[in-house]
Formats: C-alpha cells, sequence, structure tokens
C-alpha cells in the first residue's frame, strides 16, 4: 500500500512538473531526423518511455520536500497525469503520441515551485537516466528538453 502510495504521488510530481507543452520538432528537424533515428526510437519506444517515466515518478515520489505537491490528489486523477506525462514525453521525442494537456505556465500557475524543487527534479531524472544507462547524447538531449520548460515552471528562487 505504502509503495502504491508513493508512486501515485509521483507520477503527479513528474505530471505537475512536466505537463504542458513541450515543442514538437520543428520542420526543419522533422526532415534531418529522418536521415537518423528519432530521440523516441533511440530511447526504446513507449513501453520504455513508460518504464523510465514510473522510476522517474517513484523517486520524487519518495522526496520529502516533493511531496507537498500531492496531497488529496485521487487516484483517478493521478493515473491520469501519469498518462499526460507519458503522452507528453513520447510526443516530444518524436513518437506517435499526442499530448492533450494544458500549457505549462497553465499547470504550475500558483504552485509556488522553486529553484530548489527544480534542481531536486532534475536530479531524480539523472539518477534515472543513470540507472537504465541512457547514453550522453540522449541524456543531453532529454536534459535540454527538460529545460525548454523551466521558466513556466519555476516561479521561486
Amino acid at each position: 500500500m505504502r509503495g502504491k502510495l508513493a508512486l501515485r504521488v509521483g507520477l503527479v510530481i513528474l505530471a505537475v512538473m512536466l505537463c504542458g507543452t513541450l515543442s514538437p520538432e520543428s520542420p526543419a528537424q522533422a526532415q534531418s531526423s529522418s536521415a537518423a533515428p528519432s530521440l523516441y526510437k533511440r530511447l526504446g519506444g513507449y513501453d520504455v518511455i513508460a518504464v523510465v517515466t514510473d522510476d522517474f515518478l517513484g523517486r520524487l515520489a519518495a522526496d520529502k520536500q516533493m511531496s507537498r505537491f500531492f496531497v488529496g490528489v485521487s487516484a483517478d486523477s493521478l493515473r491520469k497525469l501519469r498518462q499526460h506525462v507519458v503522452d507528453q514525453l513520447c510526443e516530444a521525442s518524436g513518437g506517435p503520441c499526442y499530448y492533450f494537456g494544458r500549457s505549462m505556465k497553465t499547470v504550475h500557475a500558483g504552485l509556488g515551485i522553486t529553484e530548489s524543487d527544480w534542481q531536486i527534479t532534475v536530479k531524480h531524472l539523472t539518477a534515472t537516466m543513470d540507472k537504465f544507462k541512457v547514453p550522453d547524447k540522449e541524456r543531453n538531449e532529454i536534459l535540454t528538453l527538460f529545460a525548454s520548460l523551466k521558466s513556466d515552471i519555476v516561479e521561486k528562487s
């Protein structure tokens, strides 16, 4: 039961931190990526993105500082948010998914997410990538995507 609650909390945390609009590939990027496999394919596709997301969320759920964002969130809402995160990452990495959630600014408005919260999230994302031995090229692309969201997420220094 405790593990399920931790996973639920983690799912909400990642959703709160990531749900919004990640920029999909531009037409120029899409053309150049036809010669090389997309980040989505290089990561291993949908199932791998889902497993990695779950690990990342589990790490966030176990973090005392981050859990304050998810008090009182229902299991159904957590499942929906988790799916939004997977779809968003799938789409942003060049996969066949579509993200239908709200914008980053809208999702995070008023949450008071701090620079410290951001740094903890990056630390957990890096630990997840370490666990799954994500190669440097893909790691850098993921971190670049993630960093592009910061200005819409962090509200306080």
